[in-house]
C-alpha cells in the first residue's frame, strides 16, 4: 500500500510543529515551505482550509492513508462515546503506534517497517499488520530472534517517554497494552472536533 516517503521537514513546517518527533532541520527553518519561505503573505484561512488542514495533520502524523482514516472515523461514529476522542484513541490502539510508543523505534515510519517485517508478537503470535487494533490486556513483545537488532537497542536506550496506558519491561522487550487512553492522557497536538466537523459536511 503507499505510503508517504518524501521529505519529512517539508510537512513538519506546513504545520508548523515537528509532527515526526524531534527535528534539527525544522528547528532551523521553523516556517512554511515555498519559493519566498517566510516573506510570502498568507491570507487569513477558510473554515474549510482549517478543518482540512487538521485532518492532513493527523494522517501524516499517525501515518494513515484517506481510506483508512475515513474507515476509522466511520468506526468512530458508530461507537459510544465523543466521536473525536474515539478516532484519535482508535488511532493510538493501532499496533504500530504503540510499538513507537513503547520506544521500540524513534519513529511510527519504523515501529510500522518492525510490525511489517514480523519482529513484533501480539500475545505471543507474531502480527505483521501495522493497523492491528490492540485491546486492553494485549501483550506486545519483540520477537525472540530480533531482540538483538541494532535498531531496537539504540531506541531503547535514547527514548524516556512514559505512557500511563502502557507498561514495559526492557530487560523482557515486552510490554501491556493496559487501556484504551483517555483524550487527556494523548499527548499529541490535534483537535479532533475539526475532523469531526469536516467528514459530518
Amino acid at each position: 500500500m503507499a505510503r508517504y516517503t518524501g521529505p519529512k521537514t517539508k510537512i513538519a513546517r506546513k504545520f508548523g510543529e515537528a509532527i515526526f518527533g524531534e527535528d534539527k532541520s525544522f528547528e532551523k527553518r521553523n516556517y512554511p515551505p515555498g519559493q519566498h519561505g517566510n516573506n510570502r503573505r498568507r491570507g487569513k484561512k477558510s473554515e474549510y482550509a482549517i478543518q482540512l488542514m487538521e485532518k492532513q495533520k493527523a494522517k501524516y502524523t499517525y501515518g494513515i492513508l484517506e481510506r483508512q482514516f475515513r474507515n476509522l472515523f466511520k468506526k468512530a461514529t458508530a461507537a459510544q462515546g465523543i466521536t473525536g476522542e474515539v478516532l484519535l484513541q482508535l488511532c493510538e490502539s493501532r499496533l504500530d503506534n504503540v510499538v513507537y510508543r513503547m520506544g521500540l523505534s524513534r519513529s511510527r515510519r519504523g515501529a510500522r517497517q518492525l510490525v511489517s517485517h514480523r519482529h513484533i508478537t501480539v500475545n505471543g503470535n507474531v502480527v505483521n499488520i501495522p493497523s492491528y487494533s490492540l485491546k486492553a490486556g494485549d501483550v506486545v513483545a519483540v520477537r525472540e530472534k530480533s531482540k538483538s537488532l541494532e535498531a531496537i537497542n539504540a531506541s531503547l536506550e535514547s527514548t524516556s517517554s512514559i505512557y500511563e496506558w502502557i507498561t514495559f519491561n526492557n530487560d523482557t522487550k515486552s510490554g501491556t497494552f493496559v487501556s484504551v487512553p483517555a483524550r487527556i492522557q494523548i499527548p499529541e497536538n490535534i483537535n479532533e472536533q475539526f475532523i469531526v466537523e469536516l467528514y459530518s459536511k
